[in-house]
């Protein structure tokens, strides 16, 4: 199950490139912020809030670079960066799957197995008319077999975008 998680996003990114819209030209900046859960279906679940950043640039086709942390309320921590690709459904649906490593400082939280951890992502957005967007977050860390322990951790959040910058509306 734990290998089946781990290839879905990438297989959405891939697949993206080749099915999906692209990413609106007039796309902003956004910062998003993000309130949920962390480690949902373990019994070390703890309150979350996360930030995160994904620029209007493009990198490889598509693919725009994103930097992001999150803080759970038991002293878990964890700062990625990575890369960001919008899917539009329709003129008001987003999908917006990622992926990231980063570095993971457990605190008082879940013993995650190593300092280095990778984030899958998809975010399901609504986005307004002003570019805004709100929607669901939800994520995966694992370290990918690199600590003798890999239990990994599943977040869903409820985020807000706000967009920057001159895309912005």
């Amino acid at each position: 199950m734990a290998a089946l998680r781990c290839a879905v996003v990438p297989a959405l990114l891939l697949a993206g490139l080749a099915l999906a819209p692209a990413a609106r030209a007039q796309d902003p900046e956004y910062l998003i912020f993000g309130a949920g859960v962390f480690d949902m279906n373990d019994d070390d679940t703890a309150p979350m809030l996360s930030i995160e950043f994904i620029d209007d640039r493009k990198w490889l086709w598509e693919f725009k670079p994103m930097t992001g942390f999150f803080l759970n309320f038991d002293g878990g921590m964890y700062a990625y960066a990575g890369l960001a690709l919008d899917f539009h459904l329709g003129r008001r649906f987003v999908l917006t799957p990622s992926l990231a490593p980063g570095l993971y400082f457990e605190g008082d939280s879940k013993d995650l197995g190593h300092v280095i951890e990778f984030r899958s992502s998809i975010k399901a957005s609504w986005q307004f008319d002003d570019s805004s967007r709100v929607g669901l977050d939800l994520s995966h860390i694992s370290n990918a077999g690199l600590g003798s322990r890999n239990p990994g951790a599943n977040q869903l959040m409820v985020i807000y975008s706000r967009p920057l910058g001159a895309g912005a509306k």
